[in-house]
């Protein structure tokens, strides 16, 4: 029974890379929700039951039926509290929908964002109508119809927009102001960048800017936020994190310096070696002959 379990998450995994979305109905155990992996793709999710979510520093715990919006780079958790557990999830990349000339709608979307409102309450009458969407998308995607991942995209749009017309749910722990909340999911992202595993698979998240598009804020907010709350600047965390992974790659791995200088994101070795040595004051060869 693992083995078959496990065949159908392969599955159902390698056809959502391969079309960029994939909507599902929850099954009533809702393992469904948790086939899927959150670093690849957005996700919007109806569902009828009690859960308790944590969303970057915030949680809720919600009884009824809900709209969720998740990012795939703001980490979150979701607890089933029901036994019953239903409704609908569509998860899509990036990429998949930048195709669409509206995506600027995604990108800034409150739901979305650091900060934002992940979870909305939804009525009896919402949900009726927002079935409706989720049920043709379903039925679109096994269709043969030419232009379906387009129409696909206008639903999730639909879903994006008719969202910014709900109040939302006032049930999160605020507990923290916006400049915590930011600083701790820039951490939580910036830890996820590690360890390394693998020279074939370089670090892509190398300076501020990077990871304050990847949170959907300005580089200069991000700075303010992380400065305020953590006493040191944005950079200061991601090169000592940097350094930290080099010291560990040269200690406890027999791969060359230039692998390990590529593997952590630099083009050069001689970058890599002056980095180093800026931070910790010797060279790479040393750390690893001593």
């Amino acid at each position: 029974m693992a083995e078959k379990v496990s065949g159908l998450v392969s599955e159902f995994n390698r056809e959502l890379k391969l079309k960029g979305f994939k909507a599902f109905q929850i099954e009533q155990d809702s393992n469904a929700t948790r086939t899927y992996s959150r670093k690849e793709f957005y996700k919007i999710c109806l569902t009828t039951g009690k859960s308790r979510i944590h969303y970057s520093d915030k949680s809720f715990e919600q009884e009824g039926t809900i709209l969720f919006f998740g990012n795939p780079h703001i980490p979150y958790s979701w607890e089933t509290i029901s036994t019953t557990y239903i409704g609908y999830t569509i998860l899509f990349s990036s990429d998949f929908f930048k195709n669409a000339e509206r995506s600027e709608s995604l990108q800034q979307s409150s739901f979305f964002k650091i900060g934002g409102t992940p979870v909305l309450k939804i009525t009896p009458e919402q949900r009726d109508f927002l079935n409706t969407i989720f049920e043709k998308m379903i039925a679109e995607q096994e269709g043969d119809y030419m232009y379906k991942d387009e129409l696909i995209r206008n639903y999730i749009s639909l879903i994006i927009h008719e969202s910014l017309k709900l109040e939302p749910s006032d049930n999160l722990d605020q507990s923290k102001n916006a400049a915590s909340r930011l600083a701790s999911v820039f951490l939580e992202l910036l830890e996820r960048q590690f360890p390394i595993e693998t020279t074939d698979t370089p670090l892509t998240l190398k300076t501020a800017q990077q990871y304050a598009q990847q949170l959907n804020v300005h580089v200069n907010y991000l700075n303010r936020a992380v400065k305020e709350v953590t006493g040191k600047p944005t950079t200061s965390h991601i090169s000592e994190r940097i350094v930290t992974e080099a010291r560990a790659l040269l200690q406890h791995t027999d791969w060359s310096i230039s692998e390990i200088a590529y593997a952590l994101g630099f083009e050069y070795p001689t970058y890599f070696n002056n980095f180093f040595k800026k931070l910790t004051g010797t060279n790479p060869k040393s750390l690893r002959a001593a």
